[in-house]
């Protein structure tokens, strides 16, 4: 889905738009306002976002690595001052699908609710 005349916002939002009514997806925060005001989350959790004319999202972080080698993101800093592992800002030049990366995301995101699960069954306290 390239959208050469297409501003940042309405990219964003079509793939909201396409992404909404899946399982668990849900947009925003009741309070509209603050981190994670208009981002995409599954089963409560941000998968991928806006921020700062900037394409967000949460992925593992070899394919994250794999994504700042290639020159098509940055490993995303939400203003602490340290680079997240596991997030990467997409270079909005860089070609790259955002649609394709938001569903990758989205996977991602709620594997690890899941995995998150498992572990608790199972007796892991490892934290």
């Amino acid at each position: 889905m390239s959208h050469p005349s297409s501003t940042l916002e309405q990219r964003y939002a079509a793939i909201v738009e396409i992404l909404r009514d899946d399982a668990g997806v849900t947009f925003g925060s009741p309070a509209g306002k603050g981190f994670g005001a208009s981002a995409l989350k599954i089963n409560d959790r941000i998968f991928a976002m806006l921020v700062g004319g900037r394409f967000v999202i949460k992925l593992p972080k070899e394919r994250v690595d794999a994504l700042v080698a290639s020159g098509g993101g940055q490993r995303f800093d939400s203003g602490q001052g340290r680079p997240m592992k596991e997030w990467v800002a997409i270079e909005p030049a860089s070609g790259l699908e955002w649609l394709a990366l938001a569903r990758e995301a989205r996977t991602f995101v709620a594997s690890q609710r899941s995995d998150l699960s498992q572990k608790g069954s199972q007796g892991d306290d490892s934290r």
